[in-house]
C-alpha cells in the first residue's frame, strides 16, 4: 500500500516536529514546512493527501491558503490553530476546511482525525470508489475535482464540496438528516458543522445553476433536511 504524504505547514518548530514525529510513527510520508511560500512552491511539484495549516503563518494569511488549497488541490484539509472562537472555526470550515484542531493538542488526537479523513476521503481499507457520476446533464469527476456541463465546462470543486456532493449523489431521492450528514462526513454536531454545510449547499447549488430561491436537484426539507432529486449513474 502506499504510504499517505501529511504535509504539515506551522510556524513553531516545535509543532512540526511533535507532529512530524507522531504522523511519521503512525505509518504516513510527512513534509514540514515553516512558511506558506515554501508550503505552495512545493504544491506544485505534488498534492498531498492531508495538508495540516496553521493560521498565524509569518508570510501569508492562513485563511487564504486554506481557501487556495480548497479550490485548487483537492487535498483534505485540517487546520490547527490557537484561536477558539466559534466564528474562527466557522469561517475556517466556510473556506473549504475539513476539519479544525484547537491548540494545545494531543499528537494522538491529530493522528486520529488524519486517519478518519483520509478513511472518509479515500477509502485506505476500501476497493476504489468510483469516480464519475452522472446526473441530470451533469459529469461529476471527483478524481478531478471538477463538475463537467453538457457544452464541457468545467466548474471545479472543493475537496469539502466533494464530500457533501458525493454523499448526495450515493443516497438520491432520499431524505438526509442532518444527524445523517454529520455522521456520515465527520466533524463535530453544533453551530459550526450546520453553518459549514449550509454554506457547502449553497456553492453547490451555484456551481449547479440552481435557482437559490427555488432548487431543482438538492432541495431542503426545513425541519428534517436535504433531498437530492436528479437521477444519477455511476462509472
Amino acid at each position: 500500500m502506499t504510504q499517505s504524504h501529511i504535509a504539515v505547514l506551522d510556524d513553531e518548530p516545535e509543532i512540526r516536529r511533535m507532529l512530524a514525529d507522531a504522523l511519521t510513527e503512525a505509518g504516513y510520508r510527512v513534509t514540514t514546512f515553516a512558511r506558506a511560500t515554501e508550503f505552495e512552491a512545493a504544491l506544485n511539484r505534488g498534492t498531498p493527501d492531508v495538508c495540516l495549516v496553521d493560521l498565524g503563518l509569518p508570510d501569508r494569511d492562513g485563511l487564504a491558503v486554506v481557501h487556495r488549497l480548497a479550490l485548487e488541490s483537492g487535498a483534505a484539509i485540517i487546520i490547527i490553530s490557537g484561536r477558539a472562537q466559534v466564528q474562527d472555526r466557522v469561517t475556517g470550515l466556510e473556506l473549504g476546511a475539513d476539519d479544525y484542531i484547537i491548540k494545545p493538542f494531543e499528537p494522538a488526537e491529530v493522528v486520529a482525525r488524519v486517519r478518519a479523513r483520509l478513511r472518509k476521503g479515500r477509502g485506505e481499507a476500501a476497493p476504489r470508489a468510483p469516480q464519475v457520476a452522472r446526473f441530470n446533464g451533469w459529469r461529476a469527476e471527483f478524481d478531478r475535482y471538477v463538475l463537467v456541463a453538457a457544452d464541457g465546462t468545467e466548474v471545479p470543486f472543493s475537496h469539502a464540496e466533494g464530500e457533501v456532493l458525493r454523499m448526495f449523489l450515493d443516497s438520491p431521492k432520499r431524505l438526509i438528516s442532518r444527524a445523517q450528514m454529520q455522521e456520515t462526513l465527520g466533524g463535530a454536531a453544533g453551530e459550526s458543522f450546520d453553518r459549514a454545510m449550509d454554506v457547502r449547499i449553497s456553492r453547490l447549488r451555484t456551481k449547479l445553476g440552481e435557482d437559490p430561491k427555488n432548487p431543482h436537484l438538492i432541495k431542503t426539507i426545513y425541519g428534517a433536511g436535504y433531498i437530492f432529486l436528479g437521477e444519477v449513474s455511476w462509472t
